[in-house]
């Protein structure tokens, strides 16, 4: 169609409804207020307006300049740096391109000053900006565990752990791809008199590491032995009175409120246009995932799902083999389409196909979590490769071959790995 994603999904959702022949119209109305009704709807929204916060209250800008004094001084620090900061800002915020464009409007420039070539710079923070996919609450993991062919097979609460573990598989591969390409860079330690002093910005930022209590907070409430002990004292479930799906962002927005509060406006003028400057970030991701739960819930009542679950599962595959099958498609289709309408199109799908091969839910979730993530590591990419290129000032097509190299390929066999059980989760 020529279009975005949200404006694609929002047809796709007319498409998949009109299947259902002359009950189309109450089907795609049940699928819409589905949707519209969906709990993880609304989180996928705060938490782009969470992202939008931190970044304008200068919280996340902060938190780089720390890790900086703490690491910038050795041989391809800013790398580094740029590699480690987009796991951090990627674990809350979730969204590629603003992750690409958060860390690489610093580092990129920084990375320059290093002596990394512009190339290597850019390919380093558009490799990085898919970190966030596998971590917990991505857009990508709420239409998945949302999706009426995947919700009753998993459980939320269940995926959490594993997908940090997966998270961390990604960022251990990412770490070393910055390794290699530092190496090859011929980089330099960031000159002295460029680095944040250690004790001014252990001063100025020592606070933003509070976000991260944000994030485990409702988590350590709602799982394990804590959770138990407050069951049991207030005389009800705990996970289910208390959702950390709407009390992460909450939390999270509270926590950019207090600690950037001297950057952010103090009137209501400057706050509505505030609000209103945050407004953009929200049409596609908004509109792409409305209509991505909408566009399954209605697919789901023609049942093709089904359908397509058990011609997988006819073809009687080693869970190996059917886990590269699964990650062939998921990453072909992650290079035209952004890893939430990845998901939403072809994930929901893989994972069912792999839990009816034998897959425990949560690894299965993981495994196609991270294929999804490669938006921007195959050719032509998505949008955190051309923003990185934008801020690098380089012709994209100079960085297709390392994306696949370096990024596409291993994180195919990173999540083939995980779906065998080899890398555990």
């Amino acid at each position: 169609m020529r279009r975005n994603a949200g404006e694609a999904m929002s047809v796709g959702f007319l498409v998949a409804a009109a299947f259902n022949g002359a009950a189309a119209p109450s089907a795609g109305w049940d699928a819409l207020y589905d949707a519209l009704t969906a709990e993880i709807v609304y989180a996928t929204v705060v938490f782009v307006f969470m992202g939008y916060l931190l970044e304008r209250a200068g919280v996340m800008e902060r938190m780089i300049n720390l890790l900086d004094a703490l690491i910038g001084g050795r041989k391809g620090g800013s790398a580094y740096v740029s590699t480690v900061a987009s796991a951090g800002l990627g674990s809350i915020v979730h969204n590629q391109a603003a992750v690409a464009a958060t860390v690489g409007s610093v580092t990129i420039p920084w990375m320059g000053r290093a002596k990394v070539d512009r190339t290597t710079a850019a390919t380093i923070v558009a490799g990085n900006a898919g970190m966030g996919i596998t971590f917990p609450f991505s857009a990508s993991m709420f239409v998945l565990v949302g999706s009426s062919t995947v919700g009753p097979l998993l459980d939320v609460d269940a995926l959490i752990m594993p997908l940090v573990a997966g998270g961390l598989w990604c960022v251990l591969h990412r770490l070393i791809v910055t390794a290699l390409l530092v190496r090859r860079s011929g980089a330099r330690a960031t000159a002295k008199e460029n680095r944040p002093l250690l004790l001014e910005s252990l001063r100025r930022g020592w606070a933003t590491l509070l976000l991260f209590a944000g994030v485990a907070l409702p988590m350590v409430l709602t799982t394990g032995a804590l959770a138990e002990v407050l069951s049991d004292h207030a005389g009800t479930d705990v996970s289910d009175a208390v959702s950390p799906i709407f009390w992460i962002p909450v939390v999270l927005i509270i926590l950019g409120l207090a600690l950037g509060r001297r950057q952010l406006p103090r009137g209501a003028k400057a706050w509505a246009q505030l609000i209103g400057d945050s407004a953009p970030r929200f049409g596609v991701v908004g509109i792409t995932v409305l209509f991505a739960f909408a566009g399954a819930n209605a697919l789901a009542t023609t049942g093709l799902p089904e359908q397509l679950s058990g011609l997988l599962e006819g073809m009687d595959l080693p869970v190996w083999l059917l886990a590269i099958v699964i990650g062939l498609i998921v990453v072909a289709v992650a290079a035209p389409l952004s890893s939430t309408a990845t998901m939403a199109a072809v994930g929901t799908i893989g994972v069912a196909a792999l839990i009816a091969a034998g897959v425990p839910a949560p690894t299965a979730a993981v495994a196609v979590l991270i294929f999804s993530s490669c938006e921007a590591a195959v050719p032509p990419g998505g949008a955190p490769l051309y923003v990185a290129c934008g801020i690098a000032g380089v012709d994209p097509l100079h960085t297709f071959h390392r994306m696949l190299l370096y990024y596409a390929l291993p994180l195919l066999g990173i999540g083939v790995l995980v779906a065998t059980g080899i890398l555990p989760v």
